[in-house]
């Protein structure tokens, strides 16, 4: 059985009218402005198939019936295979809501309060952290470890993602050279490339640029990828007032344009190739001049950004982290209405969704485990109140009356667990109960319970040839991707 994802969906910030203004507004981008492709190969593609192309200044336009025929090529449903079938995510164009680790910090706040730059070492652990949450169901590399090469280093990070879990995983493509190195690494588990290819168990980023801009690597991923058919998660991170107009409509409407003209174009390569519409939008706050990632209202344009990838049947992978430097009430109220929102949205992958602070430049032990925390309250929130004639309790009402407890009856103990959530931080007693247990806060509860899960959960995904064997291929990819970057 694959994994059992939330159903979302009760949330609809956008009519159907607006979704449809957005669209021929998107339409208007693509017939007139166009996007920058900064790739040859990509530019005779989109000339072959009916669009505008300017060589000399690298625009293509695309009318909307050629770009909208393209995309009725890309599949609805998008299958991320885990090592074992359990593992499995099965995304479409519903409401299905699935979560995915923290992603690509630079530093690292580790248990004992310091921080410092991510090892590769805190890369295993944190891994292995998230590994034992309910709420997780694509992992990602939290950190990219600064004591490895930098150049190449996804190959790296690859080969450790691939030792340390069993779950689909969130990577970083390195071209369409890094592509190939990436299906080789993959087939010491799957057993062969072509396995890989029929059962890939990573899904690769492909990032294009705002405003309107797709860069060479980006669109060398995007035909690598296709050609295997490998799915892609196709992103545009705009930064509303900066890299894309000001209101949140003109953001909308700028990523919907860059991101279906890369889906548009993959379908190009292949017909079907497997594509989720990404984003991680946010706005510039104006005081700091600086991104806002959990703004309210990026957490509305990631809510809009749902409905809009439904509206063209693709599924949608958005969020994004806490502004917040420390896991403080800030960082609380952040992600808590920024879960809520996006999963009572419909949102089909919850991104960056455990570890991250300061907008992603920094990776915490602690935040991992509040962040499951809060998700875990999401969850129960959006399940919302089932009504039948057992839960409506007539039957005991009648049983206890109007002078009993309810807390012993059978009504009870059948509902205990399957109808309350039961949280593993948050701390509900009494102040005198709270001090006799020590008058911890949540940090601090947290911070045990990560070193509890990490002291218990060390499973063993691969054997120790195999795991030489990654390591050996993922060696010569870094030095192999090293040495095409400096030739």
């Amino acid at each position: 059985m694959p994994a059992t994802p939330l159903k979302g969906g009760q949330l609809k910030v956008l009519t159907e009218e607006e979704l449809a203004r957005i669209d021929q507004a998107t339409v208007q981008v693509l017939e007139k402005t166009g996007i920058r492709m900064e790739h040859a190969e990509a530019l005779k593609l989109c000339a072959d198939n009916d669009c505008e192309v300017d060589f000399n200044n690298q625009i293509v336009r695309m009318r909307e019936e050629v770009w909208k025929e393209a995309l009725a090529r890309a599949p609805s449903q998008v299958t991320l295979y885990g090592q074992v079938p359990e593992r499995n995510v099965l995304l479409d164009d519903s409401d299905d809501v699935y979560v995915m680790g923290g992603a690509g910090s630079l530093w690292v706040v580790d248990l004992e309060g310091e921080r410092r730059p991510a090892t590769t070492q805190d890369l295993r652990d944190l891994t292995r952290l998230q590994d034992a949450f309910e709420h997780y169901h694509i992992a990602h590399f939290l950190v990219l470890p600064q004591d490895m090469p930098q150049v190449g280093s996804e190959q790296l990070v690859f080969a450790e993602m691939q030792k340390n879990t069993q779950r689909p995983h969130h990577t970083l493509g390195g071209g369409s050279n890094g592509i190939k190195w990436l299906v080789e690494t993959a087939s010491v588990l799957a057993g062969s490339a072509q396995a890989v290819e029929q059962r890939p168990t990573f899904a690769v980023n492909v990032c294009v640029h705002s405003p309107l801009h797709h860069p060479y690597e980006a669109l060398d991923e995007t035909i690598a990828c296709a050609q295997r058919h490998l799915p892609m998660l196709v992103e545009a991170d705009a930064i509303a007032g900066a890299s894309s107009p000001f209101t949140m409509a003109g953001a909308l409407v700028e990523v919907n344009a860059n991101v279906l003209a890369c889906i548009a174009l993959a379908q190009w390569v292949r017909a079907g190739a497997p594509c989720i519409y990404s984003s991680s939008t946010g706005i510039m706050d104006m005081r700091e001049v600086n991104y806002a990632g959990n703004a309210p209202e990026a957490t509305l344009i990631h809510a809009a950004q749902t409905q809009l990838s439904h509206y063209y049947h693709l599924p949608f992978q958005g969020a994004n982290p806490t502004d917040s430097k420390v896991p403080d009430a800030q960082c609380g109220y952040e992600r808590a209405s920024h879960f809520l929102t996006l999963a009572l949205a419909g949102c089909n992958i919850i991104h960056v969704a455990t570890g991250n602070l300061e907008a992603m430049r920094t990776a915490s032990y602690e935040q991992c485990v509040v962040d499951h925390e809060i998700l875990g309250a999401t969850f129960r929130i959006v399940e919302a109140i089932q009504i039948d004639a057992d839960t409506l309790g007539v039957e005991v009402l009648a049983e206890v009356g109007s002078s009993g407890s309810f807390l012993a009856t059978d009504h009870t103990v059948k509902y205990l667990r399957r109808e309350r959530w039961q949280p593993a931080l948050t701390d509900r007693s009494q102040w005198e109960t709270w001090e006799e247990r020590g008058a911890t806060t949540m940090r601090q509860r947290a911070n045990a319970e990560a070193r509890r899960i990490l002291a218990e959960h060390q499973p063993e995904y691969v054997s120790e040839e195999q795991a030489a064997e990654i390591d050996r291929i993922a060696r010569a990819a870094q030095k192999d991707q090293e040495a095409k970057r400096s030739s």
